[in-house]
């Protein structure tokens, strides 16, 4: 009868939540958590734990974990640990940050990169961070895919010439964008002591063979006699070109005696947008501000669509998804929270930080939330021409009330307070 008590009480204890010992009130005796007279208090600790970085939803399902984890990582993802019970099916993970890649160290600046490799879902998209100190060069160069850049920080010099000898040799700044075309020849400098942008890429494969052509890789495996005749210059004076592709290297910044003799890439035809000057669109939501770069504002863009999306803390931006093409993301600054729905009941919710790349399925509906007390800003890239999209709410609106209110089940009345107009982002 004994053990039957002890397995009785042994029991009780451990379906406790929590169980720690307290003095008897009143008491004022010398105590030790081993000391007789502590009697035990039950806490009882209610309530999802996934902020604690726990899968518990406190309403009986989960449990700790146990075995190895990255608690940082835990903390950071907390709708990795099922904190959305709405998630459903198996979705491939959707999001890279870019503290996951591999830095390759330059000469007067380093890169990382985000490629298929990295995030196979991003099959339209690479992108990469890239740094020059002040004078260094992103050498002479072209791609068999369009470039994008936008810089974050510094300032930057970058140069052009097309088919036709049209050049142009522009000083972009924090905000600013730049498009190279296919096979386009372009260069980049530094002008600031520090200086950092985000490149992209329409291709998610970028470091596929035959992708990226530097002007010293070419030269150094080319028959100098070919290269002075071509050039029109004596041998001789070729016994210094580098035997090996630089990528960076260092430089000094010296005056633009740039001529035009066939033409500027200007106006329509210029491979810069200036988007630090663009006021963008007020949200008619009141939660944010869109800047929206493509062939519409900026002609020469014509595979790359962008917006530098801006939301105020706690903002959402609105559901919706694009028919044209998949969403592939940058964030900039503060946190955020998205769910994909990719259709036939599966959908997965991820959380979001700066430095932190995305990729939302093509036709994928989905939303952006702030989850931080400070503004989020966010790259929307498209590999298009331009921005589209189709807001939730606005073809709820324009649809027949009572089709809508049969289909979710929701009084007519309700449907009928719905915005017409696309709100973008929701205070």
């Amino acid at each position: 009868m004994r053990s039957y008590s002890i397995l009785a009480c042994a029991l009780a204890l451990c379906a406790l939540d929590s169980v720690v010992a307290t003095p008897i009130a009143g008491k004022s005796l010398p105590s030790k958590s081993t000391s007789k007279h502590l009697r035990y208090e039950h806490v009882k600790r209610d309530g999802p734990q996934f902020a604690n970085g726990q899968p518990i939803d406190g309403k009986g399902k989960g449990a700790p974990l146990l075995g190895g984890t990255n608690k940082a990582l835990d903390l950071q993802n907390p709708d990795n640990l099922g904190q959305q019970s709405t998630d459903n099916g198996n979705v491939a993970n959707l999001k890279w940050s870019f503290s996951d890649s591999k830095t390759r160290l330059l000469n007067g600046g380093w890169v990382r990169e985000q490629l298929i490799t990295d995030l196979p879902a991003s099959g339209d998209i690479a992108a990469a961070q890239q740094h020059l100190t002040k004078g260094s060069i992103r050498e002479l160069h072209w791609h068999r895919v369009a470039e994008w850049g936008y810089v974050y920080s510094g300032c930057v010099a970058v140069g052009a010439v097309d088919e036709h000898g049209r050049n142009q040799y522009s000083i972009l700044n924090v905000g600013d964008i730049w498009y190279f075309p296919k096979g386009e020849a372009h260069v980049i400098q530094g002008l600031d002591d520090q200086n950092e942008y985000l490149l992209v890429f329409d291709e998610g494969n970028f470091e596929a063979p035959g992708t990226t052509f530097n002007v010293d890789d070419w030269l150094a495996h080319t028959p100098k006699r070919i290269i002075a005749k071509s050039l029109g210059i004596d041998e001789s004076l070729l016994g210094t070109l580098p035997t090996t592709n630089p990528y960076i290297l260092n430089a000094t910044v010296a005056g633009n005696d740039i001529a035009h003799p066939f033409g500027e890439l200007s106006g329509n035809a210029s491979y810069v947008y200036y988007a630090s000057k663009d006021a963008g669109i007020t949200a008619p939501g009141g939660g944010g501000n869109i800047k929206i770069v493509d062939s519409n504002n900026f002609p020469a863009a014509k595979t790359i669509a962008s917006t530098i999306t801006t939301l105020k803390p706690g903002a959402l931006r609105e559901l919706h998804w694009h028919p044209n093409a998949e969403e592939w993301l940058y964030f900039l600054t503060g946190t955020a929270r998205a769910t994909a729905f990719v259709g036939n009941t599966n959908a997965r919710t991820f959380d979001f930080s700066a430095g932190d790349t995305a990729v939302f399925p093509d036709n994928s509906g989905h939303y952006i939330e702030n989850t931080s007390n400070e503004t989020l800003q966010f790259i929307e890239i498209y590999n298009s021409d331009r921005v589209v999209d189709i807001s939730l709410t606005q073809w709820l609106a324009l649809t027949p009330s009572s089709i809508v209110a049969s289909v979710l089940k929701v009084p007519e009345s309700a449907v009928k307070t719905l915005k017409k107009e696309k709100q973008l982002i929701i205070a």
